[in-house]
């Protein structure tokens, strides 16, 4: 007999225990070899005064099992709490976002039944890394954080996945036509690896294109590798358009942990009456066992769990209008099936040698493993932004560039990326918020030193500064990017 595995369980919020419950109750008739330890986080443990969702004990046991089985939890609205979910994946480092949409026609009403797609996210960095400011008034930012070694393992991932099941064919979405250094350096690390593997098929799509893609035509896809707001976005739309977000389940996949859970929130409007669709907890349960080494467990609940849609058998969210199943009652017509395989759909068949938690292929490495980097780096320039509410850019302007001399000059002031200095146009809408950019004078060799000295100029000119960016070349190719115009 399999020796049992620890698991750290979470209930969860909303419809969460309902859903939960039922799936328990599924892996212990299906002889799923886990010992569960259960811990609170979520909604009572951030109403209790824990800002952050989750005690010190859950950390201590999540880092003792590595092994999370996770029903949805909530985030109270307003009072500065943090995603739990987001944490969880960060602080674990659980790079990677793992979510198959398959559409189970005809016994699932959708309008793409060949689909069988599975989207990879990265999952610790880009926006999600929630560094926001409010810089004036008017104005606040979010940065957009892309990290080389981030973009190569989520790459190399999503190929190693497609080679390990089998998978034909490995997609980019980026928006690097317009976000040209964060988005253009994912675009760039995947067509570096792709050469890796020749046998897999790449292609590239911007992103707006791709979504109306995978809504038009998703049976052209096969694996899709993509950074984390878009992969939160296209996930969903993918699993919706399968006939229903509550069939998904996901994985988060890190170097030494793992979390699995339903793709979908707790629906707390739903909570309580037993209606909720178990489904989606069901299939980020079956991930897990084939991550566990317990494949022959998971074949058994996913060919039951298909037996039961194709006997009719579905809960209210996919029956439209016809006769539905409670929560539990649709568990235990999966319990019935355990040990059936569906005659419509093609049986489904783990094997343990596609276990993810062998991450035996070549991650990047950590910062102190990987050699010193023989970039050169030369400081180039200073992007100085200004709090405006009374003067005009030509009037800022003409100050500015008798400021910036003798290590700079003022080369352009832009609004929201837009050039409003020199020479810009009065149809221009503004805002209290400006970018000053200077750039170094030929011959000058500029320091740190160097910008200090400015500051100190601008401050005395009675101009306030809130923010600079130093503006740097990389091997002598500009490390910035351009404003509107410029």
């Amino acid at each position: 007999m399999t020796e049992k595995r620890k698991v750290t369980i979470a209930r969860g919020d909303g419809i969460g225990p309902e859903i939960m419950n039922a799936t328990l109750k599924i892996l212990e008739h299906s002889g799923a070899q886990i010992e569960p330890e259960f811990i609170d986080i979520g909604e009572k443990v951030y109403i209790s005064g824990n800002t952050t969702g989750i005690p010190d004990e859950a950390w201590e046991s999540l880092r003792r099992t590595k092994i999370f089985f996770k029903g949805p939890i909530t985030t109270p609205q307003g009072g500065g709490y943090k995603s739990l979910n987001v944490t969880i994946r960060k602080t674990l480092g659980l790079y990677a976002n793992v979510r198959p949409n398959v559409s189970y026609a005809p016994f699932i009403q959708t309008k793409h039944p060949d689909m069988d797609l599975v989207i990879i996210r990265e999952n610790e960095e880009d926006l999600y890394a929630g560094i926001e400011h409010q810089q004036t008034p008017e104005v606040v930012q979010c940065l957009k954080l892309i990290t080389r070694p981030g973009c190569e393992k989520i790459v190399r991932y999503a190929f190693e996945y497609a080679k390990k099941n089998n998978r034909k064919k490995v997609t980019c979405f980026t928006k690097d036509n317009i976000m040209k250094l964060t988005d253009g350096l994912f675009h760039k690390v995947f067509k570096e690896i792709s050469v890796e593997y020749p046998e897999i098929e790449t292609e590239h799509w911007i992103i707006d294109i791709g979504m109306a893609k995978i809504a038009d035509s998703p049976q052209d896809f096969d694996v899709i590798v993509m950074p984390n707001l878009y992969g939160d976005i296209a996930s969903d739309v993918a699993a919706q358009i399968t006939g229903s977000v509550g069939l998904a389940g996901s994985a988060n996949i890190g170097d030494q942990v793992a979390m699995f859970e339903a793709i979908h929130g707790s629906a707390p409007d739903i909570a309580g009456k037993g209606i909720a669709n178990p489904s989606g907890l069901i299939q980020g349960a079956i991930m897990m066992l084939v991550h566990i080494g317990q494949a022959d467990v998971a074949t058994r609940i996913h060919n039951a769990w298909l037996k039961t849609l194709e006997d009719g058998i579905h809960t209210g969210d996919i029956a439209k209008g016809g006769a539905s199943v409670g929560t539990m009652e649709f568990a235990e017509a999966v319990i019935e099936r355990l040990g059936q395989e569906p005659t419509t759909f093609k049986p489904v068949q783990y094997n343990n040698e596609d276990n993810s938690n062998e991450n035996n292929f070549k991650l990047a490495p950590l910062v102190k493993d990987r050699p010193k980097s023989n970039v050169v780096r030369e400081l180039d320039g200073v992007d100085v932004f200004l709090f405006n509410d009374d003067l005009t850019p030509d009037e800022i302007g003409e100050k500015l560039t008798a400021l910036a001399e003798p290590e700079f000059s003022l080369a352009v002031i832009t609004n929201r990326g837009v050039k409003v200095y020199p020479n810009g146009f009065p149809e221009t809408f503004m805002t209290d918020h400006l970018r000053c950019r200077f750039q170094k004078n030929e011959e000058q060799a500029v320091t740190n030193e160097s910008i200090i000295k400015l500051l100190a100029r601008i401050q005395e000119s009675g101009l306030d500064f809130i923010k600079i960016e130093n503006l740097y070349k990389f091997n002598g190719e500009r490390g910035y990017s351009l404003g509107q115009g410029q």
